[in-house]
């Protein structure tokens, strides 16, 4: 018997494999009628080199992954999804995306694409795929290239 899911939530940072995870979460919340979440973390950290006067950069990394956000869910309006959310959170994408949304948000499957950076960057930067799986407080469903 398959189990039944009512809140998907999948990470969309627009790389190539967030965007296999997209189609699966998709696919699966529409078996399932259940609601998709699609979600994004910024780190703000990332942006401690840039001026701390200029906040064009971060402006502009936050509108664009706004858009992109609404590009997709406006996708899964369109395959027939009926309840679809997004959501930007700042802080860890780690921790945001294991344990901080899925307990807001009463998740009961996170759907995330495999990493795509080499054995040697995830040793020394680490995966926030693997992160997830690991400490996830809900099923995970990992979508390989």
């Amino acid at each position: 018997m398959e189990q039944k899911y009512s809140r998907i939530l999948v990470g969309m940072d627009g790389s190539a494999e967030s965007l296999k995870a997209f189609d699966e979460a998709v696919r699966v919340a529409k078996r399932n009628d259940a609601e998709l979440i699609l979600a994004n973390v910024i780190e703000k950290r990332s942006f401690l080199a840039v001026n701390t006067y200029d906040t064009i950069a971060e402006e502009q990394h936050e509108n664009g992954t706004k858009l992109l956000l609404q590009q997709f869910a406006k996708e899964a309006l369109d395959e027939g999804l009926t309840n679809v959310r997004t959501l930007l959170e700042y802080g860890s994408p780690k921790v945001a995306m294991a344990t901080k949304i899925p307990k807001q948000e009463n998740v009961d499957l996170i759907v995330i694409g495999a990493t795509g950076i080499s054995y040697i960057e995830r040793v020394v930067v680490g995966s926030v795929a693997s992160y997830i799986v690991n400490h996830a407080t809900c099923n995970t469903l990992i979508v390989r290239k």
